[in-house]
């Protein structure tokens, strides 16, 4: 078995396309309207379907926002570099809504930005290269 896929559904597929594109760094792997069911299905990701896992991002045509509920989480990646990052976010016009830093009881590294939605998107310190400094210089994007 193999985790293929997570699903959020999306009020403007544009909107969202532009933020996971071009503020994130994805890439859009495919596209699909449904007009008998009036929806449309994009999948985005850092590689192919085939061998990573990706985001299917559903649109219903007429709904424009959605009650994300209290029982939904965040989409975690994980980065190089953290601090540089969340620069890059920022100035792409992400939203960074917790900056980065040790999670709480405990020494990972994490930041939070958020999508036009709502949804989190947890960013992680990829332990392998942790950066120890409180910022260091701009080498990897998202």
């Amino acid at each position: 078995m193999r985790l293929l896929h997570t699903m959020l559904r999306v009020g403007n597929l544009d909107e969202s396309l532009k933020f996971y594109c071009e503020v994130l760094g994805m890439t859009l792997l495919r596209k699909k309207d449904y007009p008998g069911g009036e929806f449309t299905l994009a999948f985005i990701g850092y590689g192919d379907e085939s061998d990573h896992t990706v985001i299917e991002l559903t649109h219903n045509w007429g709904q424009d926002h959605y009650n994300l509920g209290d029982a939904y989480g965040h989409v975690a990646i994980g980065v190089e570099d953290i601090y540089s990052t969340c620069e890059q976010i920022r100035d792409r016009g992400g939203k960074i809504t917790r900056e980065p830093g040790a999670m709480k009881h405990g020494s990972t590294v994490i930041a939070f930005v958020e999508d036009p939605d709502g949804y989190k998107i947890e960013l992680i310190q990829q332990k392998s290269q942790e950066v120890t400094s409180e910022k260091t210089p701009a080498t990897t994007s998202a």
